[in-house]
């Protein structure tokens, strides 16, 4: 079965009816204008008036329905507009849904690289700060073992300086013991040679330098500070020359080849 969605139809009807009533009232009109010849009747009739047929008027038919408009094409653009428009809002939930989900994913990972990197910095802190815990143990044990060598070393120095001082004390003990018997055999040696002066008192003290060579005899005497005159000088002098070569002490280390010789004959 033919489906007529234009109305195509009753349109043709509806205008093939109105072509008819317009060629009947045509052919009508042309009708009524012809001249009909007047014919006598040999009927002759009476009008009745009481009982007059009564000639209806004339009907006119009403015009035929109109066919409605045809919307089937703006419900149809209605239709994709509307089905346009729930598309377009379909579409734009999925993106925004999309979107979201984007968004939500970047900030995921935007937290989880961020926590990664607190992650890196953390143990990258611990790290340094281990290391430098090690710096400091390290330089710690370097300065105690710095601060033991330098307390043994100070310590060593020490006991050797100790040790030393002891030695340079006994020699020189030994050295002044040796010296002052050596001083004690020229001085003895050349008091035995001294002729007393009248002119020499009590309290009387002359230093006598006098040079030798390494055998003892005597080159020089110079009578320095002294007390006496002229003659307890000339005196201590000859008793010098006398006492030539003079006596060679224990120890060879203690002998000097320039020697000051204290006389005091008081004390002998």
């Amino acid at each position: 079965m033919i489906r007529d969605t234009h109305n195509v139809i009753p349109v043709s009807l509806a205008m093939l009816l109105h072509v008819i009533i317009f060629g009947s009232l045509i052919f009508a009109i042309d009708f009524r204008d012809r001249t009909i010849p007047v014919i006598p009747l040999a009927i002759h009739a009476t009008l009745v008036t009481d009982n007059a047929v009564v000639i209806p008027p004339k009907i006119e038919e009403p015009p035929p329905p109109q066919p409605e408009p045809d919307t089937s094409e703006q419900d149809r653009i209605r239709a994709e507009e509307q089905k346009r428009l729930e598309d377009a809002r379909t579409e734009q939930e999925r993106l925004s849904r999309i979107r979201k989900a984007e968004e939500e994913a970047t900030a995921e990972r935007q937290r989880k690289a961020e926590a990664e990197q607190r992650r890196k910095d953390d143990e990258a802190r611990k790290e340094r700060d281990r290391a430098e815990a090690e710096r400091k143990r390290q330089e710690d044990i370097a300065r105690q073992r710095e601060e033991n060598r330098r307390r043994l070393q100070a310590e060593a120095e020490a006991a050797r300086q100790a040790e030393f001082e002891a030695e340079s004390n006994r020699l020189e003990a030994m050295e002044a013991n040796a010296t002052a018997a050596y001083m004690y055999q020229i001085r003895s040696r050349v008091m035995n040679r001294w002729a007393r002066p009248a002119s020499a008192t009590v309290g009387m003290e002359c230093v006598a330098h006098i040079k030798q060579l390494p055998g003892g005899e005597v080159v020089s005497v110079n009578i320095g500070q002294c007390n006496g005159d002229a003659a307890v000088k000339q005196s201590i002098e000859t008793a010098i020359y006398r006492a030539s070569p003079l006596p060679q002490p224990a120890d060879p280390s203690v002998f000097d080849r320039e020697i000051s010789l204290i006389f005091r004959p008081d004390e002998d």
